[in-house]
């Protein structure tokens, strides 16, 4: 069982404006959905996880590691967290082929594009992209490069995977079948997940730990708008 500990805040000016992120919350469920609608500090949350934003204060906790502590000085690198990130924008390489993006997730230090090993390869297949390979990422739907950015992830073995609104570039039969896809394989791999989304229809497919977000907080079930029942 995976457990991430959040309690952040954060900052943030832009343009003359000025957001405060402040965000705490507790989860040991296999998925976890961080909901709200689009400003509300999910994707910021996110990048702090990750290692990609560094918080003004607070603790980042995976398991019994901790990822970032302001009062310790500790803030652990991106590239040693053993966190998979799929972007919105699904962050491809152009000009590697699927299977050269999908092996970049395992490499360790200095990697040659074309170590392709049978791992890789399995993964690959399991997101059914087994015919597009040696194709680049230009070359595919939508659909499919979701599917080779989340390989990718997977392909790390990470400890945690965090998906930045992963469907919403897609219409709504390709968003369910997809969805579907998403997790099973994470099950198979056994890795968490913390999904960002303001569709209530994914909160539903997902299922598990909800954490409702607005105005850089997270709020409980019973203010809002719109809520949705937690496991």
């Amino acid at each position: 069982m995976t457990r991430i500990a959040v309690a952040i805040d954060k900052r943030i000016r832009a343009d003359r404006r000025e957001f405060q992120l402040s965000i705490q919350f507790e989860s040991d469920a296999d998925v976890t959905v961080m909901y709200g609608p689009s400003g509300a500090g999910k994707t910021l949350t996110l990048q702090a996880i990750a290692g990609l934003l560094r918080p003004d204060s607070g603790h980042i906790a995976l398991n019994e590691r901790t990822l970032f502590d302001s009062a310790k000085s500790i803030d652990v690198p991106a590239r040693k967290r053993d966190i998979g990130f799929v972007f919105q924008e699904y962050a491809l390489f152009p000009h590697l082929t699927v299977l050269q993006n999908v092996a970049f997730g395992r490499r360790r230090g200095w990697w040659n594009r074309n170590a392709i090993d049978e791992e890789v390869r399995a993964i690959v297949a399991r997101m059914h992209l087994e015919r597009f390979g040696d194709a680049f990422p230009l070359e595919l739907s939508g659909g499919q490069q979701q599917r080779v950015a989340l390989a990718r992830a997977l392909a790390c073995k990470p400890h945690l995977l965090l998906l930045d609104e992963p469907f919403s570039a897609l219409d709504t039969e390709l968003r369910g079948q997809l969805r579907t896809e998403l997790i099973q394989a994470a099950r198979d791999a056994a890795i968490p997940m913390l999904v960002i989304t303001h569709d209530s229809d994914d909160v539903a497919a997902f299922g598990g730990k909800l954490v409702n977000v607005e105005n850089g907080r997270v709020i409980p079930p019973n203010i809002g708008a719109t809520h949705f029942q937690t496991t």
